[in-house]
């Protein structure tokens, strides 16, 4: 057996990551009637992104959630600017928590439809509902 560990160096068991919490957003239109938009193009798929945060000291709860989110949304913008469009008509998103032992790491997945349009666009600062991360 001691020939065996030798050979091949054998890790030990790591502990897996566990989720502690899961919140998401369906897919919500960004603009409403009040806001009128000069739609140019939209784009024929969704575009999406996966942004990973590893909490150190400090972890703050839901405003570190609130700041995850929101940079995953400014990301994703400039997501669809690289792409030639200007706004997210429609936005989804799904954060999950994950711990092991003591560390912390949140995992957003963001996606929108993105469109180009004429003008100036009234841009939410917010993700839609970011208020399920109080429920």
């Amino acid at each position: 057996m001691t020939a065996l560990r030798k050979m091949f160096k054998l890790r030990r068991k790591e502990v897996p990551w566990e989720v502690v919490d899961n919140k998401f957003v369906d897919p919500s239109p960004t603009f409403y009637g009040e806001e009128e938009l000069d739609v140019e193009t939209v784009s024929r798929t969704d575009i999406k992104g996966t942004y990973v945060f590893d909490m150190k000291n400090g972890y703050a709860g839901i405003q570190d959630l609130q700041k995850a989110l929101t940079f995953s949304r400014k990301q994703l913008l400039q997501e669809a600017t690289r792409r030639g469009y200007n706004a997210l008509l429609v936005e989804s998103w799904q954060l999950t928590i994950f711990q092991k032992a003591k560390q912390r790491r949140v995992e957003v997945r963001y996606s929108g439809r993105p469109a180009r349009c004429a003008g100036d666009v009234p841009s939410a600062q917010t993700p839609p509902f970011i208020g399920i991360l109080y429920t």
